[in-house]
C-alpha cells in the first residue's frame, strides 16, 4: 500500500487542501448571503452559478490543459480561486457573487481534472482502484472538516474567508514541488445523453434528479439549517451530518445493487430520501437529536443515488463507453444542478425554508416513480453481467473520465 502512496503523496495533499477550503467556502457563502439578507432567489442563483461554472470547466479544462500543460494550469487556476474567495468579502453584492461563485465553480472543475488525470496515470491496474479509495475518502472526510471550520469565526467578519484563500492558496505547493511528472495528455470526450438515455434512461433520469436535488441541497440546505435553528453552528454540523452519513450509505445500497435489479435499490433510495425530506420540512424548526437523525436519513439515502444511476447505466454500455457514460451522465448532473437551486429558492422564497425538502422529496418521488415504471419495460440484467458498484463508485466520486474497468484490463483469461 506504501509503495502505491508514495509517488502521488504530494498530489493527494493539494487535493485535501484544495477540498477543505472549496467545503469551508460552500458553507460559509449561503451563510454570509442569508445574513446581508439577499433573500432565497439571489441565493439559489448563487448556487446554480457554481455549477453553470462547473459545467464549463469540464468542457474547457481539458483544452487549456493540452495549450499550456497541466502544472501550469493548476497554478492559475488555484491563483483565480483563492482571489475569488477574497473578492466574496471584498464585494457584497448579489449579482457580483453569482460572478465569482461561476468562476470558483470553473476553477474547480478544472483543478479537478487536473488532480484526478494525474492519479490516473501515475497508477497501475493493480493500484488504481486503491488510489481512487483513498481519493474518495480524502473528499469526503475534508470537506467535512472544511464545513466545520465554519465554527471558529464569526461569518460577518473576513476571517473566515481569508482561511478559505489560505487553505486554497497552499494546495498549489505540493504541486509546485512534486517530482511526479505531470500526464502526457488530456483529450475531450464525445458526450450523447440521447445515446445514453436510449440504452439507460433510469440511469440518465437518476443523475438528473440528483441534480435537481442535491444540487439544491449544497446551494441552500445551509440556509435552511441556519433559519432552522438559529445560529451558525448547526448549519456546519447539518451539513457534517449529511456527507458523513451520505459516505455511510454508498456501500451498503451499493453492495445490495450488486445483487438486485438495480432499479429497485433506486426506488428504495428515492423513497427513503423523500420521506427523511418529508421529515425535514417538518420538523425543521425543531432543534435537537431528530432534527439531526433526520438529516442522517437524507444524506444515507439521497447521496448514494448518482453512483447507483452510474452503475445502472455502466451494465449496458460496452466495453469502450464506460468514458462517455461517465462524462454523460456529469454533464446531465450538473444541468440539473444548475436548474434545481433556481427552483428550490423561488418555492423557499414563498413558502418559507423548509420547503427546500418538500422540494427535494417531490424529485426523489418522481425519481421512485420513473424508476418504478422502468421496471415493467425492461428486464433486469443478470447478476453477472454486471458493472461491480465499487468500481462505478470510483466514477461517480470524480471529474476525470475513468474507466471503471481499468483494473481488469490486464487481465489474463
Amino acid at each position: 500500500m506504501a509503495a502505491a502512496i508514495v509517488p502521488i503523496a504530494t498530489l493527494l495533499l493539494s487535493v485535501a487542501l484544495l477540498l477543505m477550503g472549496n467545503g469551508l467556502q460552500g458553507t460559509l457563502l449561503p451563510v454570509r448571503a442569508q445574513l446581508e439578507d439577499f433573500g432565497a432567489l439571489n441565493i439559489g442563483i448563487l448556487g446554480s452559478s457554481y455549477f453553470m461554472g462547473f459545467a464549463l470547466g469540464c468542457f474547457l479544462g481539458p483544452r487549456a490543459v493540452e495549450r499550456v500543460g497541466h502544472i501550469r494550469v493548476f497554478t492559475a487556476m488555484v491563483a483565480i480561486a483563492s482571489t475569488v474567495s477574497i473578492l466574496h468579502v471584498l464585494i457584497l453584492s448579489p449579482q457580483m457573487w453569482w460572478v465569482f461563485r461561476g468562476i470558483s465553480g470553473f476553477c474547480f472543475a478544472t483543478l479537478y481534472m487536473v488532480i484526478e488525470s494525474w492519479l490516473n496515470e501515475k497508477s497501475t491496474n493493480k493500484t488504481r482502484g486503491l488510489i481512487f479509495s483513498i481519493y474518495t475518502i480524502i473528499n469526503l472526510t475534508v470537506i467535512t472538516i472544511g464545513q466545520m471550520l465554519l465554527t471558529l469565526a464569526d461569518p460577518l467578519t473576513f476571517t473566515l474567508f481569508g482561511l478559505a484563500s489560505v487553505l486554497v492558496s497552499l494546495s498549489t505547493v505540493p504541486v509546485a514541488l512534486t517530482k511526479a511528472s505531470p500526464p502526457a495528455h488530456m483529450t475531450a470526450i464525445q458526450i450523447r445523453p440521447g445515446y445514453l438515455f436510449k440504452i439507460s434512461p433510469v440511469g440518465l433520469i437518476g443523475g438528473l434528479a440528483v441534480g435537481l436535488a442535491n444540487g439544491s441541497f449544497w446551494a441552500l440546505a445551509p440556509v435552511f439549517a441556519q433559519g432552522a435553528n438559529g445560529d451558525v453552528s448547526s448549519a456546519a454540523i447539518f451539513m457534517s451530518v449529511v456527507v458523513i452519513a451520505g459516505a455511510v450509505g454508498q456501500y451498503p445500497l451499493g453492495r445490495l445493487s450488486d445483487h438486485v435489479d438495480r432499479r429497485k435499490v433506486i426506488i428504495l433510495a428515492s423513497l427513503g430520501a423523500a420521506m427523511a425530506g418529508v421529515g425535514l420540512a417538518l420538523i425543521g424548526h425543531h432543534s435537537g437529536p431528530g432534527f439531526f437523525g433526520v438529516a442522517a436519513l437524507f444524506g444515507f439515502f439521497a447521496f448514494p443515488i448518482y453512483a447507483l444511476a452510474v452503475a445502472h447505466l455502466n451494465d449496458f454500455v460496452e466495453a469502450d463507453g464506460f468514458v462517455e457514460a461517465a462524462s454523460g451522465l456529469l454533464l446531465v448532473f450538473a444541468a440539473g444542478a444548475v436548474v434545481g437551486p433556481l427552483i428550490a429558492s423561488i418555492l423557499m422564497r414563498y413558502y418559507g425554508v423548509n420547503a427546500l425538502f418538500a422540494y427535494t422529496a417531490t424529485v426523489h418521488i418522481a425519481m421512485a416513480a420513473y424508476a418504478f415504471y422502468r421496471l415493467h419495460k425492461r428486464a433486469p440484467t443478470l447478476e453477472e453481467e454486471r458493472t461491480h458498484f465499487v468500481d462505478s463508485i470510483r466514477v461517480a466520486q470524480t471529474v476525470s473520465a475513468i474507466n471503471p474497468l481499468s483494473d481488469l484490463s490486464d487481465t489474463k483469461p
